[in-house]
């Protein structure tokens, strides 16, 4: 017989094993090469043999000037200035009440950004972390709902489990003007060999975390998203203690974790609150094309990797269509990819002309580089694509997250080994009435 390709690989393996396999012990793969193989019904370690063919050699970004650039775009003459530099790989940001700038780097460290200027030394208190070069390490931050009387700050990060291992975990801490104290670990999910995560809070104050799941590799590895006993590939939802909801969408079903909200993503790398719908919305990095940007809703599946728009690495198609599957479409899809990141809705009144706008982040376009971009989606009044334009494309920077900032500019940081937080503002007021 012969051997099957991946996408049908995985369209049987997610069909013929997932009830095995969503109960602890299940079979269905070879055993992990390590002594927790009771722990995790799936290989531990990713086995990337034959599954992504070689691409084209990555270039660089180019080293950026010092700015400030200005930019005339479709609905707004924009002024780019960097706030501060010297960041490695951060991944998220997080703006204090008292003006200081909280910034995750990937490596694990906490940096702190005063008056324009990134603080030499990292943040004491933070829990160990493992990173490895890869999209893991520390990942999103979140400020409570009433962090103005509280001064809680939430934070994802990989935890070393031993054995040379990683798993999801979510920790807490106070800002008390200096650093966090009182941090203390408040969720850990149990799952290995995932990568990426962001966290955000939602209008029912719950707390929400996507953690994904493995994109390349072996099918068995592939189909863990639609597997309803493991959390790879699935956006969960827990108090703001960490503890388990009463409500969850899947809580007293047995065949499924209880923290799972929704599942069937591949790697979930923005997480906004949409201030007029209160729904959350999610932008995932896709395969070789299939980006998307998702409304994020309980109990829903949403096919990963059974459905895409995007190719396999090799170059057949995935199955397109979610619905006929059973599964939700996305609101937004990008093919080719633009390697979509951090998402935020903007609701300031710098920018008139870009209120219900969406911006995702985009660290390369069509598998090429170096052509990092921040997109700009426009909405009708039912929250259905109109259009869309890249923004900071000569700047030729990957960007890896953008966030509204409370004086109503947009902040913007880069990805790369000297990256940069920059700030964008309106250049002049002439174009900002309707």
């Amino acid at each position: 017989m012969k051997k099957l390709g991946l996408l049908a690989a995985v369209s049987v393996f997610a069909l013929a094993f997932g009830p095995t396999l969503s109960g602890q012990g299940g079979r269905g793969g070879p055993p992990p090469p390590n002594p927790r193989q009771k722990d995790f019904p799936y290989p531990v370690v990713r086995d990337q043999r034959g599954c992504c063919p070689a691409g084209p050699r990555a270039l660089p970004s180019p080293p950026l000037g010092a700015g400030p650039w200005t930019f005339q775009t479709t609905e707004a003459n924009i002024k780019v200035s960097i706030v501060a530099r010297g960041i490695s790989h951060p991944y998220a940001m997080a703006f204090m009440d008292d003006g200081a700038i909280l910034v995750t780097e990937r490596i694990g460290k906490l940096r702190v950004i005063r008056n324009g200027q990134l603080q030499p030394d990292p943040l004491p208190n933070m829990p160990p972390m493992i990173y490895r070069g890869t999209e893991a390490g520390m990942m999103d931050l979140a400020l409570h709902p009433n962090y103005a009387q509280n001064h809680l700050v939430y934070f994802s990060y990989h935890k070393p489990i031993g054995d040379n291992l990683a798993s999801n975990a979510v920790g807490r801490g106070r800002w008390d003007g200096k650093q966090l104290v009182d941090v203390k670990e408040i969720f850990l999910s149990n799952d290995v060999d995932t990568e990426v995560s962001r966290i955000a809070f939602g209008r029912d104050g719950k707390l929400y975390l996507t953690i994904g799941s493995p994109g390349t590799g072996q099918p068995e590895a592939v189909a863990r998203a639609q597997h309803k006993n493991d959390y790879a590939g699935k956006t969960l939802r827990m108090n703001d203690d960490g503890s388990l909801p009463s409500d969850n969408p899947f809580v007293n079903d047995r065949n499924y974790k209880p923290y799972v909200f929704a599942m069937g993503f591949r790697n979930q790398m923005g997480l906004a609150l949409n201030p007029w719908t209160g729904e959350l919305w999610a932008s995932e990095m896709g395969p070789n094309g299939g980006d998307e940007v998702n409304i994020v809703q309980a109990g829903k599946n949403y096919g990963w990797p059974l459905v895409s728009y995007g190719r396999d690495y090799n170059g057949p198609r995935f199955p397109a269509s979610h619905v006929d599957k059973g599964f939700e479409e996305p609101v937004v899809y990008w093919s080719p990819a633009i390697a979509a990141s951090g998402a935020a809705f903007y609701n300031g009144d710098k920018f008139p002309n870009w209120q219900r706008n969406l911006f995702v982040g985009g660290m390369r376009e069509g598998e090429m580089s170096p052509t990092g971009q921040l997109r700009r989606i426009v909405f009708n009044d039912k929250w259905l694509e109109l259009r869309e334009e890249a923004l900071l494309r000569d700047l030729h920077q990957r960007i890896r997250d953008v966030r509204q900032g409370p004086d109503g500019n947009l902040y913007v940081l880069t990805e790369e080994n000297d990256s940069a937080l920059l700030k964008i503002e309106p250049a002049d007021t002439a174009t900002q009435t309707r």
